[in-house]
């Protein structure tokens, strides 16, 4: 009898104005082979945040799946970082 355990993304989505990339992970479980259980994680990467300066930091995206990278990439374009920036600022 062997029991396994992985994660796989079972979902991206681009979310909102600011385009956050919001990521479901499923946790599988599964005994020889067939699943028996799994659970589900959702989590949001967002385009970055502003410091004390009001400077925009981008977010370290680097620990995030290669997939959800590229995807992140492709929506946070310089237009949808000023944007989320000036709204970041505006609601301090």
């Amino acid at each position: 009898m062997a029991i396994t355990k992985e994660a796989v993304i079972a979902q991206i989505e681009i979310v909102g104005e600011h385009k956050h990339v919001q990521v479901r992970t499923d946790t599988v479980i599964k005994e020889d082979g067939t699943e028996i259980s799994r659970s589900p994680h959702r989590h949001v990467v967002q385009a970055g945040t502003i410091d004390e300066s009001d400077n925009f930091v981008d977010t370290d995206i680097s620990g995030e799946e290669a997939e959800v990278q590229s995807i992140c990439n492709a929506a946070w374009t310089d237009a949808v970082k000023d944007a989320y920036k000036t709204w970041l600022i505006a609601n301090k």
